[in-house]
């Protein structure tokens, strides 16, 4: 069994990466159609909060646990990516725009994967 230690969140580049993804997506969102307000919006905006809540959350805790809170915020990444593509669709963002944020997911999910890696040995 792995020894338990505290993860500083803050110092964390995935949790970085995600509080950078989660500000570029409260920012394009809020300029969405008033009626998106309770529909494409608000998910987004929970999809995103989440990816760096649970890795903050998870950072308390034990290896094996932080583990399963990363694959929380690894499938909330998959899920924003999806409704970033909505969002596209719908015209809401540019294809620049899409381009730009669907990259630093993937990133964020890159990096997620291999520090998670780290923590399952």
């Amino acid at each position: 069994m792995s020894e338990f230690k505290r993860h500083n969140f803050k110092k964390l580049k995935i949790w970085q990466m995600a509080m950078e993804i989660a500000k570029l997506i409260l920012d394009a969102t809020d300029t969405f159609p008033v009626s998106e307000k309770f529909g494409l919006k608000s998910q987004m905006d929970r999809s995103t909060v989440s990816m760096p809540s649970n890795i903050a959350e998870g950072s308390s805790r034990t290896d094996k646990s932080f583990s399963h809170f990363l694959d929380i915020s690894l499938g909330s990444s998959f899920e924003l990516q999806t409704q970033l593509l909505l969002a596209n669709h719908r015209k809401y963002i540019t294809d620049d725009y899409t381009n730009f944020i669907e990259i630093k997911i993937e990133e964020f999910q890159k990096a997620t994967m291999s520090f998670q890696n780290t923590l399952n040995k």
